[in-house]
């Protein structure tokens, strides 16, 4: 993948596009010259300035993998946060901010790797998540993938209809809150029952990946670890407080 600059170095960046993904969170893609393409499941810095010159940063994964000079990242609103909102509800497409990265190197899935995969996100944790989907969609990967998105309701699923198209991932959905009429799994927390049922063909244990609230991952990752699954083959994000 072409690299440029350094990952260290605040880079303009504008908003291309800004897409309501549910009523909460919204897609925004931005145009970073210099910026020179990133691995699926890194994040970025953003940063913002007001006009009496105050900053505010926040960290945001990005749902993009590609070699380019634009990324895409999703935010979800967060109740009397002080940057999400205004990406959210305010910013517009033209607008400016900075980004700094791109971040981390051990949360990440690479075209060339070949055991299986499992992805396991609850909430906006799925934008890493989509960014290794989209990485193995784009690479023509045979690599067996499997997603489980855990989401309060239907309209709270970022990138619902992308991941109904998607070739190459098998998508198992748990709703938490509301589920559709005539769902066969009733609304509830994601529990060991659920992982029990999966199967991730390949012929191997399958490298997992979890991204969540803190309260979602920890709650996986043991359940994970007590059904079986390998501590050193299982990868996590989280954000939020405990």
């Amino acid at each position: 993948m072409r690299r440029t600059g350094h990952v260290d170095v605040w880079k303009a960046a504008t908003v291309v596009t800004a897409t309501r993904l549910t009523p909460s969170g919204r897609s925004l893609v931005l145009d970073a010259p210099g910026w020179g393409g990133n691995l699926a499941g890194q994040h970025a810095d953003v940063r913002l300035t007001a006009p009496d010159g105050y900053q505010a940063v926040r960290s945001y994964s990005i749902a993009s993998a590609d070699a380019g000079d634009r990324i895409e990242i999703a935010v979800d609103r967060v109740p009397d946060g002080e940057v999400s909102p205004f990406l959210v509800d305010a910013i517009e497409v033209g607008d400016q901010v900075e980004v700094r990265g791109p971040l981390g190197g051990w949360f990440v899935w690479r075209p060339e790797d070949t055991e299986p995969v499992l992805l396991i996100g609850g909430g906006s944790g799925i934008v890493p998540l989509m960014a290794m989907v989209r990485a193995h969609e784009a690479a023509g990967s045979t690599t067996p993938f499997r997603l489980v998105y855990s989401v309060r309701s239907p309209q709270d699923a970022f990138f619902a209809d992308e991941l109904a198209a998607a070739t190459g991932v098998e998508v198992t959905w748990i709703y938490t809150r509301r589920a559709p009429d005539g769902w066969p799994r009733p609304a509830g927390r994601l529990v060991a029952a659920d992982l029990q049922a999966l199967e991730v063909t390949g012929g191997e244990a399958p490298s997992v990946f979890v991204c969540g609230p803190t309260g979602f991952v920890e709650a996986v990752a043991d359940t994970l670890v007590a059904i079986g699954h390998d501590p050193a083959r299982i990868k996590t994000e989280r954000f939020g407080g405990a």
